[in-house]
């Protein structure tokens, strides 16, 4: 009975996937762009070169490999500290089907681990076949990921922006973005929010956002606070 119904809302989330690569925002935009690795010291400027793609076709992003991403980042859904757990995959299918904007990000399984610095030996120097064989979502490796969420009217937020480690510090991050958000404008959407942490600040700064002019800030929803909110009203009601 699980399985039957496993099997159900994979395909019921499919088929909104494919709803929405027609409707909404999604345009089954395919890019492929070149990434320059940074390398300290080195003699052919082409070996640090390779191909990566672009994708905001929601039928392009398949859950499970984008779960095993969220791992190698160490990125979580929640907001909250004691919750780092593994994301729901059932959940994850669902988010995905309300996203107004996904861009999905791949290359190459062997540029992924290659360790950039001054040691890059010759041996490193890619065969000509991998510049011609074209990089494509059903065979190569989901390295990069980012959605927006939005009431396809007024405002929009941007969710989950992530980059494999090894990938990192490429400019990778800062394509999603400007993808994500060009998509948006396109639809006269310009009251756009980026969730990030701390840390994440400098780099959503570099993609063009700042602060709120109205000093308006994050809070999230926590049972506790709730229960406590609760419990003071009641007392001001026995007071009063």
């Amino acid at each position: 009975m699980v399985a039957t119904m496993g099997v159900a809302l994979h395909s019921h989330t499919q088929i909104q996937l494919e709803k929405r690569a027609i409707e909404g925002f999604a345009s089954k935009s395919m890019e492929l762009k070149w990434v320059r690795r940074r390398i300290s010291k080195i003699s052919q400027p082409e070996k640090s070169l390779f191909p990566i793609f672009i994708s905001t076709d929601p039928r392009h992003v398949d859950p499970h490999l984008l779960r095993d991403l969220f791992a190698d980042c160490n990125h979580s859904c929640h907001r909250l500290p004691h919750q780092r757990e593994a994301v729901d995959i059932q959940k994850l299918r669902i988010a995905l089907c309300h996203s107004a904007v996904l861009v999905s990000v791949f290359c190459k399984p062997h540029h992924v681990n290659v360790v950039a610095d001054a040691n890059y030996s010759s041996s490193s120097i890619l065969p000509v076949p991998d510049f011609l064989t074209p990089v494509s979502p059903s065979g190569d490796q989901l390295v990069g990921f980012g959605r927006a969420v939005s009431d396809y009217g007024l405002t929009a937020s941007i969710y989950d922006v992530m980059v494999i480690p090894s990938l990192r510090r490429l400019g990778i991050g800062q394509m999603i973005v400007k993808k994500i958000v060009r998509m948006l404008t396109n639809r006269d959407i310009y009251d756009i929010a980026a969730l990030c942490s701390e840390n994440e600040r400098l780099f959503f700064k570099a993609c063009g956002f700042g602060d709120d002019i109205l000093g308006s800030t994050t809070m999230m929803y926590t049972r506790t606070a709730s229960l406590t909110s609760q419990e003071g009203e009641q007392s001001v009601t026995r007071a009063g």
